[in-house]
């Protein structure tokens, strides 16, 4: 039996878990899920002026959210440097690599000299050992450089295809720094051979990054992993997303409304499709259904309104009991009820919830939606009250409709629709004649929940108050 995948989400903490870093994460997760695998979560702090405790813990607080959970870790880079250094100075010990004395200056000088062709001239690659050694003894300040071998370098990438680079191409690049602290490409590839790494799969901005680490996994003598590069995620225009198409971080998701698995689904869905035509698809159907085969070579477009319908779908989905805790805050923050209210009037809350959820994208939009039943304001639509009011016998329907909800007892949603349709069997009319000036009386637009429910949610004062501001307007001639 094989041993099990092993992936990695290595964020580095300079910043916050923007949309192409979470699509990172969540393919890892869900391959890893897929096969039975292991998750495992590394912070890449080698920046040590840019990381920052803030932004790994905003990471964490975003991966957590979308439902991200590791396997192991987090680990930290970092905490590696003493093992990414001995692997250096072996590959320097065993002629692999060499010392380079070129100061920063002169690199820099023959940099502006040649301009963005320029390529170093491996002046310091001919030094002999001995040499080398002794300046490096005298306290003579030098990196270490990789020494590409001749030949090319090539792998089967899951994504791309055979992909090549012909090692003249590629510096003799930098493993360690002056101070002795590791380049990047060193500290990845000694994590990963540590983290027994079998599948790299991240975005194909890193692919030129590529064959500097299968050198550098053949020069340890390491099995070299399989690399899947994903497309890189571009706004509606095809240029690659930046803030300028809205937020890129996770964070900014969760505050503008969008539910986690609603983000989950959605970004699961850049650069990756089950071969069918389902679009809302749970956690376990996409971990059923992904495949690193059928992730797609193009960019992925972020289309915005596409996720903002995911989230309508996934708002209609969710029991108003789990919309509760997000939602109510949310009515606190507007003044539309107390914190006492949570729990006094949660079974109506609830009922509430159940109504308008199927009525909004976003959970921002709730209190918008929560307004006309919490509050003595109604805001009538002019197109709604022009074509429901027009009827010179709106007013006589609506005193009809008044006196047999008054007499509704107890107030239940079974009372309140069989008052209304005698109402309308009274009036010798159809209930919709009955049923839609009223829906305008109650909450100012032609469009509502059903008007049982309304009428309910209501309670019998404030809809016999808004019946009877109605038929003022309407007899003030103001209907129109």
């Amino acid at each position: 039996m094989s041993d099990p995948i092993r992936v990695r989400f290595a964020p580095s903490p300079t910043g916050y878990l923007h949309l192409g870093g979470a699509r990172t994460a969540l393919f890892n997760w869900l391959i890893a899920r897929k096969l039975g695998g292991v998750f495992v979560l590394r912070i890449e702090d080698t920046d040590r002026e840019r990381s920052t405790d803030e932004s790994t813990q905003t990471i964490l607080d975003g991966m957590k959210w979308m439902g991200l959970t590791w396997d192991e870790g987090p680990f930290h880079q970092a905490d590696g440097f003493d093992r990414h250094k001995a692997e250096a100075r072996r590959l320097l010990a065993e002629g692999k690599a060499y010392r380079c004395f070129c100061t920063a200056e002169e690199l820099a000088a023959k940099k502006a000299a040649v301009g963005d062709e320029y390529r170093y001239d491996q002046k310091c690659r001919a030094i002999p050992p001995a040499e080398s050694d002794a300046r490096a003894d005298a306290g003579e300040p030098h990196t270490i450089r990789f020494r590409v071998p001749e030949g090319t370098t090539a792998w089967d990438d899951v994504v791309h295809g055979e992909t090549r680079f012909d090692n003249a191409s590629i510096d003799d690049f930098i493993i360690l720094r002056t101070d002795g602290t590791p380049i990047y490409n060193m500290a990845v590839v000694s994590d990963d051979i540590d983290m027994r790494i079998t599948h790299v799969i991240r975005g194909d901005d890193h692919i030129p990054n590529t064959p500097k680490q299968i050198l550098l996994y053949q020069a340890l003598g390491a099995p070299v992993p399989a690399f899947a590069h994903l497309p890189m995620i571009l706004g509606p225009d095809g240029k690659k997303l930046s803030k300028r198409h809205g937020a890129t971080a996770v964070g900014d998701y969760a505050d503008e409304g969008f539910l986690p698995e609603a983000l989950f689904n959605f970004i699961a869905f850049l650069g990756w499709n089950p071969g069918d035509e389902r679009e809302v698809m749970d956690r376990d159907e996409l971990v059923q259904a992904f495949s690193l085969e059928r992730i797609n070579k193009k960019g992925a477009i972020f289309d915005r309104e596409k996720l903002a319908w995911m989230n309508g779908r996934y708002l209609e989905k969710k029991p108003a009991e789990e919309l509760l805790p997000i939602a109510a805050p949310l009515l606190v923050t507007e003044g539309l009820i107390s914190q006492a209210d949570v729990e006094t009037r949660r079974d109506w809350l609830l009922h509430l919830l159940e109504l308008i959820k199927v009525r909004v994208r976003k959970t921002t939009e709730i209190p918008a939606q929560a307004r006309v039943y919490l509050t003595d304001e109604v805001f009538y639509d002019p197109g709604a009250v022009e074509k429901q009011w027009k009827d010179p016998a709106t007013s006589e329907r609506l005193g009809a409709v008044r006196d047999a909800l008054r007499a509704v007892e107890p107030w239940t949603l079974e009372g309140i629709e069989g008052a209304l349709r005698a109402a309308a069997e009274g009036l010798g009319v159809g209930f919709g004649k009955v049923a839609q000036p009223l829906r305008v009386a109650l909450t100012g637009s032609a469009a509502s929940p059903g008007i049982d429910h309304v009428v309910y949610l209501l309670g019998r004062d404030r809809a016999l108050a808004r019946i009877d501001h109605a038929r003022e307007r309407i007899g003030a001639g103001t209907a129109a």
